[in-house]
């Protein structure tokens, strides 16, 4: 029997590197990051071609039940997937006052939303399900937070929701339903091929929130109320509007030059360059220039011509650290082009990440060990001398 380090070694004495950078914490059959080679993906499959050659219902399949579906379980799968996109009747009331009451983005609001779904539907812990109970309730979660965002940021607009169709695809859906417009359907693949390159990542921090609430045993609401938690942070969830910002606040070429060099120089990071594990050209970014250059027009002639700049620029300040554009660069870009508000784009991510996340969920499930590391306490030493309470005199 393989020895468990856990029970030789004291906890304290370990020590790792601050966030964990590098640690390999469990094993998955789900996805992988290869940053030195600029490549990752989705179970066997290169999530890039995947991409490029499936739906996101395929790959949602594949996340969930882990295999790309025949036709016949293509089929299947939408039978059993449409009626779960739609709010259940207990639910509706709440998101008028939802939509109302956050000052943080609909992102902050879903996150109160799906934990009401949650109750509605009466989920129970992890814990005392089965798998199959464990799969219903991802499919829930997945199928209804795109409708679920959709309809919080059209009543924070004063506008009635869009419910969902049946004959339009999950990618198509979304923008119908955001919008009120059936999309043209070049919009609606490139939106489908965002959504699939961004469905997972690795053990990035929402990710991994949702695996520790997971390992829990707790609902699987809970879990990924918590990974939206996590992508709400500034450092985690926003970055592609950021992107665009740095492109209004550039303004113009004649100004990429100078606006770079001060920014590089006084130690800013510039929004949509670099990313924490890839050491080469961000693959899903490689993507979605492809994409935008489809598309062509003025913003797509500038994007480009701020990341030509912004890499040469960084070449000359900043000798041997290669910075290339992240998947937020160029996200940003094809979801403007494709009518979605810059307040939606961190939704838009989360409304794929939303399969990961819960394909994470499922694989933690499976393991009956809580995630439960251990601090190294460095305050003052105890036991101090308590002060006696000062109502006491």
């Amino acid at each position: 029997m393989k020895e468990d380090p856990s029970m030789t070694t004291d906890p304290a004495s370990v020590d790792v590197p601050r966030g964990l950078k590098g640690v390999v914490v469990t094993e998955t059959r789900l996805s992988d990051v290869r940053g030195r080679e600029g490549f990752y993906h989705y179970r066997q499959y290169s999530a890039i071609d995947l991409a490029e050659r499936r739906t996101f219902e395929d790959v949602w399949h594949l996340m969930l039940l882990g295999t790309l579906p025949s036709g016949e379980e293509r089929e299947r799968f939408a039978g059993r997937t449409l009626p779960l996109r739609r709010v259940p009747d207990a639910l509706r009331p709440l998101l008028p006052a939802l939509a109302a009451s956050g000052r943080g983005g609909q992102l902050d609001n879903v996150r109160s939303a799906i934990s009401a779904a949650g109750a509605v539907r009466g989920m129970r812990p992890l814990y005392d399900l089965d798998p199959g109970e464990r799969l219903d309730d991802a499919l829930f979660v997945t199928a209804l937070m795109p409708t679920l965002l959709t309809a919080l940021h059209r009543l924070a607009d004063g506008l009635e929701p869009v419910e969902p169709r049946d004959d339009l695809g999950h990618a198509a859906n979304y923008l119908y339903m955001l919008t009120g417009r059936v999309p043209s359907p070049d919009h609606a693949r490139a939106v489908e091929q965002y959504l699939i390159s961004t469905v997972d990542h690795g053990f990035n921090a929402s990710t991994f929130t949702a695996r520790v609430i997971a390992s829990t045993g707790a609902d699987l609401a809970s879990c990924v109320a918590g990974a939206l938690g996590a992508l709400s942070g500034p450092l985690h969830g926003g970055a592609p509007s950021r992107a665009l910002d740095t492109l209004d606040a550039i303004g113009s070429p004649d100004r990429i030059d100078a606006w770079v060099r001060e920014r590089v120089l006084a130690g800013d990071r510039i929004m949509g360059f670099g990313h924490p594990v890839y050491r080469t050209e961000d693959p899903r970014s490689r993507m979605l220039s492809g994409i935008a250059k489809g598309f062509g027009g003025d913003l797509v002639d500038f994007a480009h011509e701020v990341e030509r700049r912004v890499v040469d620029i960084l070449a000359e300040l900043k000798p041997g650290r290669e910075l290339h554009t992240n998947v937020e660069f160029y996200a940003g870009v094809v979801m403007e082009i494709c009518g979605i508000p810059r307040s939606m784009f961190t939704p838009t991510f989360a409304a794929a990440r939303t399969v990961g996340w819960s394909a994470n969920i499922l694989e933690q499930a499976e393991d009956s060990k809580i995630i439960r590391p251990s601090a190294r306490y460095v305050g003052d030493p105890p036991p101090q001398p308590v002060p006696a309470d000062p109502r006491a005199g």
